[in-house]
């Protein structure tokens, strides 16, 4: 099926995709098919890794680890939405996807995205009460409201996510179903959309997204302006307390920082690679650094893993 094929017709129930994210050039698939092998393998080994250490050490039995297994859990699976597919359609003559998979993929993508945000405002809340209020911290963190927080996490990504992936799949396409990206995505869809409500849809959708972004930005933003509040205050028994934020809020920096150069800062026109490079530092190279941050940053995790290797458990 040729790319004019697919362009011809009135399109407003289409069946397939085509994405035309990759380059043409044979050498330049080669390297983009070998980077993104080795940032997918290092991302599920690296968050595997994390998440075995919390399930076996007692020492990683604690809300912050518990929030850790469940924020690697959500990398793995939200780097496994778009990069198998990437990686499938390197070398492929014909890279489409169904509109049942491509709305299946956005789905997936904005649930784990929206529930990772939740979950890292989760764990900003849960490192305000161990520095701001450490004597009730034991009673109020509880095993019960740990499940509390990663459930609402869960909950609020899928349901945000689908209402967006809902209108998305009610959008009419009859210009073209040609996706100029790498994988699938709301704001490459509304192009290729001819509804006469796609800018009302769009504002619908950007409030869905920022809802959940936003919210938790501002949530992770206000512990820790108590928390550096405290610190200073305090002083240096805080300090040490607040070690074990930094692997935290260098993870929120990153995750967030990402996000908001990918879909907030404009780019130019012409700059498509840059756009596609952008979208996969935020889709594809964050959840690979978490692990990593965590690993080097935090001398319980290191701790375990030297355990884990003197056992032989890895």
């Amino acid at each position: 099926m040729s790319p004019e094929s697919l362009q011809r017709g009135n399109l407003s129930s289409p069946t397939i995709f085509l994405l035309l994210g990759f380059s043409s050039a044979y050498r330049a698939r080669v390297t983009l098919c070998l980077c993104f092998s080795l940032v997918y393998l290092v991302t599920v080994l690296g968050n595997l890794l994390i998440v075995t250490l919390v399930c076996l050490d007692a020492h990683l039995h604690s809300p912050m680890y518990f929030f850790l297994g469940h924020l690697s859990f959500l990398d793995i699976c939200y780097s496994s939405v778009t990069l198998p597919k990437v990686l499938g359609d390197s070398f492929s003559p014909q890279r489409t996807i169904s509109f049942v998979g491509c709305i299946t993929q956005i789905y997936f993508f904005l649930c784990f995205g929206g529930s990772e945000c939740m979950l890292l405002a989760a764990m900003a809340y849960d490192r305000y009460l161990a520095i701001c209020h450490p004597l009730r911290y034991p009673s109020v963190m509880s095993k019960k409201m740990c499940h509390c927080l990663v459930a609402v996490s869960w909950l609020s990504g899928s349901l945000s996510s689908l209402i967006q992936a809902f209108l998305t799949a009610h959008l009419p396409f009859c210009r073209s179903n040609m996706i100029n990206h790498l994988f699938c995505e709301i704001p490459f869809l509304l192009k290729a959309s001819c509804s006469p409500n796609a800018p009302l849809n769009k504002a619908a959708l950007n409030a869905l997204a920022g809802t959940i972004a936003m919210g938790s930005f501002l949530l992770t933003l206000v512990s820790y302006v108590h928390i550096i509040g405290a610190v200073l205050q305090k002083g240096a028994g805080t300090q040490r307390s607040f070690a074990t934020c930094t692997s935290h809020l260098t993870v929120v920096s990153l995750f967030f920082g990402a996000g908001a150069i990918a879909y907030l800062v404009p780019h130019s026109r012409s700059s498509k690679e840059m756009d596609e490079v952008l979208t996969l530092l935020y889709a594809v190279v964050t959840p690979m650094l978490n692990p990593i941050i965590y690993s080097l940053r935090n001398s319980e995790v290191k701790e375990a893993i030297r355990k884990a290797l003197h056992r032989g458990v890895l």
